[in-house]
């Protein structure tokens, strides 16, 4: 089974996790989720707070291509992405697509 880490800032972390478990078949385990302390928050905020003046100093443009290759990425990924969501959410196949390719 997989486990997924939350990243925080440069690193991946988790110590407790818990089962992901598919809504619409419920002996679907679909892997196991870190759960985040009170300190990996406050460290996550922390990151994305040093974070922000680098992305606010970066141009428009630059800001817009980083944006554009991770559309582009989801939009080749629309299916995958679609499949996981419906596994994850319960949701049909066609909905989880749809909502992939609408978010890129």
């Amino acid at each position: 089974m997989d486990r997924f880490l939350n990243k925080i800032g440069r690193d991946w972390r988790g110590t407790a996790f818990q089962p992901n478990i598919n809504p619409s078949d419920t002996g679907d385990v679909i892997g196991e989720f870190a759960r985040a302390t009170a300190e990996d928050t406050r460290e996550a905020i922390a990151a994305a707070r040093a974070a922000q003046p680098i992305w606010a100093a970066m141009t428009p443009y630059a800001r817009g291509q980083i944006l554009r290759r991770a559309a582009d990425l989801v939009s080749a990924r629309k299916d995958a992405l679609g499949r996981a969501l419906s596994r994850e959410e319960g949701k049909t196949m066609a909905e989880g697509v749809a909502e992939a390719g609408r978010t890129a």
